[in-house]
């Protein structure tokens, strides 16, 4: 299928000046104004004049739900959901059931990934054995096996044991890996259902508060710093948290961050209406904290935006607040609020977002041939986005089996009009067209 040729006509690369890019067998085959019939040839034609062109998103946190899962995701449907988003690569959370915690299940996704072909599926390994936070997980057998495991979390669940938490930052020194931690202390958020502050004090519910997430940060940077290793901070959600992983980087402690599009956007004013869609872990936090998340962005404190697309069957979430599944989906609206938020508040240009949305995750990762510029011989994984559409969510219209969305009757600016992988455009005018189909092993 990468036998085809595609020239994208006239797209502003990186929001920048416009040019021309031929696609043909999985790379950029040739670049700029004006291609000529003797480099074309008889390649199909999209004009992409007012559309922007960026490298294909990776998401470092995805939750396909499977093996095991099934009535909330499956690897094709939310792979499909992430191709519609502009997605060319997704790592998929272990907490599925089995918890892919051995290179068995690891190595089962990614062929799963494979067979679906919509984006590059890779597998995040869990850090202790059925995320019961005892005992390693099979870390140096995921990190060899076919999956090549890279990123390992416990997500959902916080490494909360120092001593545990020191040693698989030890442990994955030997491969170059990276330990993903959901920063929750537990004894500090036994029975929370939202952020603690006023409103939770006014709706009279459990409050989440602040320091469990920034007691567990602190503690980790210091941790990766004595051991010399690598730390990712999951869905980052406080401006505490913010000042603290800007205190690690200052001194040279090599950890990541990321934060998630709902609370580059949301806030805790919304739980007021007892919507169970509103209830996620981290919660959904005060203005002052979405301000500073969003300047954290810009400055580079937090590296990446990723999605933490959390599906739930409807009965999770149709129900009572105290009840209710937490988890919000995202990956069909992760780029539209990323515009909503940074791009269009002026905080960040297109460059920027393509290093928040691909280049930077795909770095974190390891992962050669995504994120990478678009120039010639480079793997042709790229998505164009019309900014200056707007259209309004419906949960029921997207490819993801979860119906869970905050932004749910929300406006929302920018549209994925297509998304290449390998070269081959598995959306094109805003809908799904046809997957990739790998060759060999």
């Amino acid at each position: 299928m990468t036998a085809a040729s595609y020239l994208i006509r006239g797209a502003s690369l990186l929001g920048t000046a416009a040019g021309d890019l031929l696609v043909h067998g999985g790379i950029i085959a040739a670049a700029g104004e004006n291609l000529g019939p003797d480099v074309v040839g008889d390649a199909t034609v999209i004009d992409a004049a007012g559309l922007v062109a960026l490298p294909g998103l990776v998401d470092l946190h995805t939750h396909l739900r499977e093996p095991g899962r099934e009535d909330s995701e499956t690897v094709e449907t939310g792979t499909r959901a992430a191709a519609l988003g502009g997605f060319t690569a997704v790592h998929a959370m272990a907490n599925s059931s089995p918890v892919a915690d051995t290179a068995g299940v690891v190595e089962q996704v990614y062929t799963l990934g494979r067979e679906s072909g919509w984006v590059d599926v890779r597998p995040v390994g869990a850090v202790t054995v059925g995320l019961a936070g005892k005992q390693l997980a099979e870390l140096g057998a995921m990190a060899d096996s076919r999956a090549r495991v890279r990123v390992f979390s416990d997500d959902g669940i916080c490494v909360s044991d120092p001593v545990m938490m020191r040693r698989a930052l030890e442990y994955v020194k030997a491969f170059d890996g990276v330990i993903a931690q959901h920063a929750q202390e537990p004894r500090l958020t036994e029975g929370a259902q939202m952020n603690e502050g006023k409103v939770s004090a006014v709706l009279g519910l459990a409050g989440w508060p602040a320091v469990a997430e920034e007691s567990i940060i602190a503690r980790d940077v210091l941790l990766a710093q004595h051991v010399g290793s690598r730390l990712h901070v999951c869905h980052v959600s406080t401006a505490g948290s913010v000042e603290i992983i800007r205190w690690a980087k200052e001194r040279g402690i090599n950890v990541t961050a990321e934060v998630t599009p709902h609370h580059l956007l949301l806030t805790e004013e919304l739980v007021r209406s007892w919507n169970p869609v509103y209830k996620v872990n981290p919660p959904l936090r005060a203005d002052a904290d979405v301000h500073a998340l969003r300047a954290a962005l810009a400055d580079g404190t937090i590296d990446i935006v990723g999605t933490d697309h959390a599906p739930h069957p409807s009965e999770a979430k149709e129900c009572e607040w105290a009840a209710a599944a937490m988890g919000m989906t995202g990956l069909e609206t992760a780029l539209s609020v990323v515009q909503e938020t940074m791009v269009e508040t002026g905080l960040m240009s297109w460059a920027d977002v393509a290093r928040v949305t691909s280049t930077a995750p795909a770095a974190i990762g390891q992962l050669a041939d995504q994120g990478r510029p678009l120039e010639v011989g480079e793997p042709a994984n790229l998505v164009l986005v019309d900014p200056a559409a707007r259209w309004n969510v419906d949960p029921a219209a997207m490819a993801t089996k979860g119906r869970n969305s905050p932004f749910a009757g929300m406006e929302l600016p920018g549209r994925v009009v297509a998304t290449f992988f390998h070269g081959h455009p598995t959306v094109l005018d805003g809908k799904l067209n046809t997957p990739f189909i790998h060759g060999g092993n």
